[in-house]
C-alpha cells in the first residue's frame, strides 16, 4: 500500500508529539509513593478486568455460534450496547442495580442479608467487565464465524467429538484471537478514567489516568503528569509486545463461504448454553433498562443546548469513524505483507496513551499559535480517530492476513491491483468486520468526553460535555434524559454501520 508509510509517520507524530510536549513542558520526572500506588492499582484492576472479560466471553460466544433461536440477531446486536455506552452513563446504570440503594441490595436487605459495596476494586472490575464483556464476545464470535464450514463438516465426517473439535478447530482460532482481545481490554482498563473517578475507593483505588488528571487539572504539575504518562506508555507497550508474541495463525485456509454448521448438542449442554445466554443477557441489559427508565420522563423537555450538541456529536462521530476506518484498513492491508513491524507498531501505539494525555499535549502545542477553543472539534475528531484506530486495526488484521494468504497469489496472477483489487476482492470480503469496526469507532467518538472538555466553549460543546455540565449543575433529571438521547444516538450509529457491513458482506 502506497499510503501506508505516510500514514505510519503521521500516526507516530500524532501520538509522540503530544507526549513530548507534556514531557518538555514538565521538564522533570518525580514520582512519589502515591503515584506508585496508582500504578499498582491500575495493573491489578486492569489484569483482573481483562481476564474476567475474556474468559467469560468464551462460553457466551460459543453458545451464540452454535445455537439458533428467535431473536438471536437482535441479542447479538444488543450485546454490543454496553461497550458503546459512555462510561458515566454505564456507571449510573450499574449503580441503579448494584449500588447502595440499588435493586440487588434492596433484595438482599429484604432477605435479611448484608448489602454489598460497589465501590473500590470490586466495583471498578465489575464496571469494566460490564463494559468490555460484550466487545470480547463479539470479537470471539467473529473468530468462530471465520472457521470454514468445510472444516466443521470434515470433522463431523471423521467422527470428531466435542473435545476433538475444540482441540483441532476451536482452540487454534481462540489462540489466534484471544491475545489481541486481552490486549485491547487490558489497555482500555489501564486508561480508564470515568469509571475509577466514580467507583474508586479513595487514594488506594486511584489509577494512573486519574492521577494524570489530578496532576494536570488541579495541580498543573506537568512533570508528574509526564512521568505518569511515561509509565502508562511503557506498561501498554509491554502488553502489546506480549500479545504480539503469543499470536499464532490458525491456518484454516480458504472456504466456500457456506454458513457455519457447528454441532448443536442437546441434553445438559443445551441447558448450559441457554443458562449462559440468559445470565449474560440479564447482567448486560439490566443496567441498560435502568438508564432507559430513568431518562424517559424528561425526553420531551430537554434543555435547548442538548439538540445542537447532539448534532455536533454526530458530525464528530461520523467524520472520525470514516477516517479511522480508512486508516485501519490501509494499515491492516500493509501489515498482512511480510516485514511490516513499524506499521503494526504505529497502529497499536495509540493504545499506549489516552484522550486526556493527547488532549493535554495538543493543547500545549496549539496554544502558542491559536486559541485552542477555535479548533476544538477538529482536534476532537483527530484524537478520536487515533484512539479508535487500534480497535479497528485489531479487528481487521486477522481478516486481512487470511485474505492475503488465501487469495493474494490468485489476485496477483490475475493482475488485480489498486482500485480494482480493493473493489472486487478486499471490500466485499472485509465488509462485515469493516462495518463492525466503523460502528465501534462512531459510538466511541459519540461518548468521548476527555478531549472536548479541555478545548470546547459553549458553541463547541458536544452531547457528553452537556451531560457532564447538567450533572455538575445538579439538574439530574435533565442529565438523565440527555444521557438516554446519547445512548440512543450511539447505538443507532453502531447499528447502522454494523448492519450495513453485514448486508454488504452477504
Amino acid at each position: 500500500m502506497i499510503l501506508a508509510p505516510a500514514l505510519t509517520v503521521l500516526l507516530l507524530a500524532l501520538v509522540l508529539a503530544p507526549l513530548l510536549a507534556v514531557g518538555w513542558r514538565g521538564a522533570g520526572l518525580s514520582l512519589g509513593p502515591a503515584d506508585w500506588v496508582a500504578v499498582r492499582f491500575s495493573l491489578t484492576q486492569a489484569l483482573l478486568s481483562a481476564i474476567f472479560s475474556t474468559l467469560l466471553a468464551i462460553p457466551v460466544a460459543r453458545a451464540l455460534a452454535r445455537r439458533r433461536f428467535p431473536g438471536r440477531g437482535l441479542l447479538i446486536t444488543l450485546m454490543g450496547a454496553p461497550f458503546l455506552l459512555p462510561a458515566v452513563v454505564a456507571v449510573l446504570g450499574l449503580l441503579a442495580v448494584f449500588g447502595r440503594s440499588g435493586v440487588l441490595n434492596q433484595g438482599l436487605i429484604a432477605l435479611g442479608l448484608p448489602p454489598i459495596s460497589i465501590y473500590g476494586l470490586q466495583g471498578v472490575v465489575l464496571a469494566h467487565v460490564f463494559l468490555n464483556l460484550p466487545l470480547a464476545t463479539r470479537m470471539i464470535l467473529q473468530g468462530w464465524l471465520t472457521i470454514p464450514a468445510e472444516r466443521i463438516r470434515l470433522a463431523q465426517s471423521l467422527g470428531f467429538g466435542s473435545a476433538q473439535t475444540f482441540r483441532h478447530l476451536e482452540w487454534p482460532m481462540l489462540r489466534e484471537v484471544l491475545p489481541g482481545i486481552f490486549l485491547i481490554i487490558l489497555v482500555i482498563c489501564l486508561t480508564s478514567f470515568a469509571v475509577v473517578l466514580t467507583l474508586g475507593g479513595g487514594p488506594s483505588a486511584t489509577t494512573i489516568e486519574l492521577a494524570i488528571y489530578q496532576a494536570v487539572r488541579f495541580e498543573f504539575d506537568l512533570a508528574r503528569a509526564a512521568g505518569l504518562a511515561g509509565v502508562q506508555v511503557a506498561l501498554c507497550a509491554l502488553a502489546a509486545l506480549v500479545a504480539w508474541a503469543l499470536v499464532r495463525p490458525a491456518g484454516f485456509g480458504a472456504g466456500l463461504d457456506r454458513a457455519l454448521a457447528l454441532d448443536r448438542p442437546g441434553g445438559w449442554r443445551r441447558v448450559l448454553d441457554g443458562l449462559v445466554l440468559c445470565l449474560a443477557t440479564a447482567f448486560l441489559l439490566a443496567p441498560l433498562g435502568a438508564v432507559v427508565l430513568r431518562g424517559l420522563p424528561g425526553l420531551a423537555d430537554l434543555p435547548p443546548s442538548v439538540l445542537p450538541a447532539a448534532g455536533r456529536s454526530i458530525l464528530v462521530a461520523l467524520v472520525s469513524a470514516a477516517l479511522a476506518t480508512t486508516a485501519a484498513l490501509t494499515l491492516a492491508l500493509a501489515s498482512a505483507q511480510p516485514r511490516a513491524p513499524l506499521v503494526e507498531a504505529a497502529a497499536t501505539l495509540p493504545l499506549a496513551t489516552s484522550g486526556l494525555v493527547l488532549g493535554t499535549g495538543l493543547f500545549l502545542l496549539i496554544q502558542p499559535f491559536a486559541p485552542p477553543m477555535t479548533l476544538a472539534l477538529q482536534v476532537t475528531i483527530l484524537v478520536n480517530m487515533a484512539l479508535s484506530l487500534p480497535y479497528l486495526y485489531r479487528i481487521l488484521l486477522p481478516e486481512t492476513r487470511a485474505l492475503a494468504a488465501d487469495y493474494g497469489r490468485l489476485a496477483d496472477s490475475l493482475g488485480l491491483t489498486g482500485w480494482a483489487r480493493l473493489r472486487w476482492l478486499v471490500l466485499p470480503r472485509l465488509a462485515r468486520p469493516l462495518g463492525f469496526g466503523a460502528g465501534i469507532a462512531a459510538a466511541l467518538s459519540m461518548g468521548d468526553l476527555g478531549v472536548i472538555a479541555l478545548f470546547a466553549g459553549e458553541r463547541q460543546a458536544t452531547l457528553p460535555l452537556v451531560v457532564s455540565q447538567l450533572t455538575g449543575a445538579y439538574r439530574l433529571e435533565a442529565a438523565a434524559s440527555a444521557s438516554l438521547l446519547l445512548v440512543v444516538l450511539s447505538f443507532a450509529l453502531f447499528w447502522a454501520c454494523d448492519a450495513g457491513g453485514r448486508r454488504a458482506g452477504t
